[in-house]
């Protein structure tokens, strides 16, 4: 077992099963030493969850949850995309939020938190990163949050 696949352990944390992209896009693409993961919602086996505007419909605090299960969803796609050695991760170089929240919401890096905690946690120091934080009048399914990453990564052994 891995470093990063011991933490999850210790963490209690599993990864969900992921489905295909759902449109005409690809879930990931590596190029060179970075590896691009396509936006992800807070879905897990196939139930959206937190669906709604932050600070109408849910609150900051389901927008925060919202955001850790896009990132659980976008560490699920990375231990897809490097065939299951979550070691090879040298840093996640950048991630960006988008939050579906209206026009006078100003709390989109507090919901965005969740899925930068939920990174260092995992990967520590490696799992800090640049990030930006947005607001969206809607989002794909109606999705409180959207998470977009970019990871460098090492060789294959």
């Amino acid at each position: 077992m891995g470093v990063v696949s011991a933490r999850l352990s210790e963490l209690g944390i599993v990864l969900p099963t992921i489905a295909p992209a759902s449109g005409n896009y690809i879930s990931h693409r590596i190029v060179g030493s970075l590896l691009f993961i396509s936006g992800q919602i807070p879905r897990i086996d196939g139930v959206e969850h937190h669906v709604g505007v932050v600070g109408r419909d849910i609150s900051p605090e389901d927008g925060y949850r919202a955001a850790r299960l896009c990132a659980l969803n976008i560490v699920a796609r990375v231990n897809a995309a490097l065939e299951s050695d979550l070691d090879r991760v040298v840093a996640c170089v950048q991630l960006r939020g988008f939050v579906n929240a209206p026009a006078d919401f100003k709390g989109h890096p507090a919901v965005i938190d969740g899925a930068s905690d939920l990174l260092v946690e995992i990967f520590g120091d490696k799992g800090r990163h640049v990030r930006t934080a947005l607001g969206a009048g809607s989002l794909p399914r109606g999705s409180s949050v959207e998470v977009d990453a970019i990871f460098e990564i090492a060789p294959e052994a």
